[in-house]
């Protein structure tokens, strides 16, 4: 232990000087920009500024790049709470519950709570990532196929069954998204599939085009449709700051929402965004007023938001640990570490203690830098809400299509965020959640791959899902919570005193039956 705290005060050396700390704050900074912007996210902001550190020592490169990571992941709450729009997939939660409390004048508390939680779960996950990363990591190596197979399945039907409504409806909207998810390039026969000879469906459905599209756009469709505006005022200082009780009220899913998060982060996939599905239907499960959610409860905005930053250190254990990207972002991450003539691995903390540390260190500073750089800007961000909807409204769509445009340079991404904006205006009429929709398109992929892969080591025997012990105890409680759903929805339908045998009172001017 001394050791460590050796080696994390030489981190700290080396993360608070000038040159570093200066790449640390341009990272935040560059960060919270994309996360802002629809469409781009940490994957695009990153690779597109990956060119950008070849000219840098490697640790100056790595601090700036994991900067941009964490960076984004909070960036992506602010017009999720202001304007119902997902800056990326992780930020879809938060648009539920954050937006409602903006509808409600409070916006600049739910930002603030935004950027507190990301604070608490980040600085707690890199401990987390300091002292456990090499026994999570190991862990992380027993998920083969069958097990991540399990892992992804087990998430739905978790969100399924702490969602509000009937599960059938929750599962039939995740079942939508995965229908969505098998378009595109089969990615073991590379063979073309419900393309319609589009060719800029060779790559899928995008899933930012998607979530703005059904978040955003049908918000847009929805206000239009109103009578009645909100009242536009300058907000006052005591609302952009939580209450006692919204910051009493936050406290346990912020907590909450770091372990999950951190657990999740580390096995390979979109952690960040399923983990943040996971908390908020945790959170609303937990919750002994759940009919707040969906209506402005600031836990629907701690807990998630907590637990996507959270995700983002728990993806760094099996890269810094064991070589091993657990996504996307830190697959480019480890590419610029092999760029800088970095062998990643288990050898890097032995090898390179310094740059291990110091990137370490640098997270900590980050996630200070992060909540410098936003709370103070809370109230400029409110501001935004004085706009007239006659200006603001078209400004968001515009601002949208430039986002989704930008991403492929595709018009198809136009309008396929237009095609998804109708049919989110529509279920959201019919009382459809809606974000499961995004869950089932960004597991597709991996869940067929997974299945597939698992069969082939099988030579096409389904009880490899059964023998493997860990794919088997998670299916056993998916099938569980399944069970448990379907006896809620039946139970509701019929009533208690159904279940009794009464019949229901005759309502005035009708007859007993």
């Amino acid at each position: 232990m001394v050791e460590t705290l050796h080696s994390l005060a030489n981190g700290f050396a080396v993360a608070l000087s000038p040159e570093v700390l200066m790449y640390a704050f341009v990272g935040c900074l560059v960060g919270t920009l994309v996360g802002v912007l629809p469409g781009v996210g940490p994957l695009g902001g990153i690779s597109l500024l990956l060119p950008v550190t070849y000219g840098l020592d490697a640790t100056s490169a790595l601090v700036l790049l994991a900067g941009i990571y964490y960076g984004a992941m909070y960036g992506g709450s602010t017009t999720s709470i202001l304007m119902r729009i997902p800056g990326e997939a992780a930020s879809v939660m938060t648009c539920i519950d954050g937006y409602a409390m903006t509808q409600k004048g409070r916006g600049g508390a739910a930002l603030a709570i935004a950027a507190v939680g990301s604070f608490v779960a980040g600085t707690l996950s890199i401990l987390g990532l300091m002292l456990l990363a090499p026994p999570l990591a190991e862990f992380a190596l027993r998920f083969g196929p069958p097990e991540n197979f399990a892992l992804m399945v087990l998430g739905l039907l978790v969100l399924a069954y702490m969602s509000s409504g009937p599960i059938t409806r929750s599962l039939s909207m995740a079942a939508l998204g995965l229908l969505l998810g098998m378009v595109g390039m089969d990615t073991m026969t590379g063979l073309f599939r419900f393309d319609y000879g589009v060719s800029e469906l060779g790559d899928g459905i995008g899933i930012v085009p998607v979530a703005v599209g059904l978040f955003g756009i049908s918000e847009i469709l929805l206000s239009a449709g109103r009578d009645s505006k909100a009242e536009i005022r300058a907000p006052r200082l005591r609302e952009l700051l939580p209450t006692r009780q919204e910051w009493r009220a936050s406290a346990a899913p912020i907590g909450r929402g770091t372990v999950l998060g951190f657990l999740i982060g580390i096995i390979p996939g979109p952690g960040h965004v399923i983990s943040s599905f996971v908390s908020y239907s945790v959170e609303r499960r937990l919750s002994r007023h759940p009919e707040r959610f969906g209506h402005g409860a600031i836990e629907g905005v701690a807990g998630p938001e907590s637990a996507n930053n959270s995700a983002t250190s728990g993806a760094f254990v099996p890269m810094l640990a064991l070589g091993l990207p657990s996504g996307a972002v830190p697959a480019i991450m480890l590419a610029a570490m092999m760029i800088h003539g970095i062998a990643p691995g288990p050898l890097l903390m032995q090898q390179q203690p310094e740059l291990f540390w110091a990137v370490i260190a640098s997270m900590y500073v980050g996630n200070v830098v992060l909540l410098i750089l936003n709370l103070p800007f809370v109230g400029i961000f409110v501001n935004i809400l004085r706009i007239p909807y006659s200006y603001l409204y078209p400004a968001l769509l515009a601002f949208a299509t430039i986002g989704v445009y930008s991403v492929n340079s595709s018009v198809v991404d136009v309008w396929m965020m237009a095609v998804a904006g109708l049919a989110g205006y529509v279920l959201r009429k019919l009382d459809y959640e809606i974000a499961p929709i995004i869950l089932g398109l960004v597991l597709a992929p991996m869940i067929e791959l997974s299945f597939r892969q698992s069969l082939a080591m099988s030579a096409g025997s389904y009880s490899i899902f059964f023998t493997h012990p860990i794919s088997a105890f998670m299916l056993l409680i998916g099938l569980t919570l399944l069970l448990l759903g379907m006896r809620s929805m039946f139970t509701r339908a019929a009533g208690p005193g159904a279940l009794m045998g009464i019949e229901p009172a005759a309502g005035p001017g009708q007859k007993q039956p």
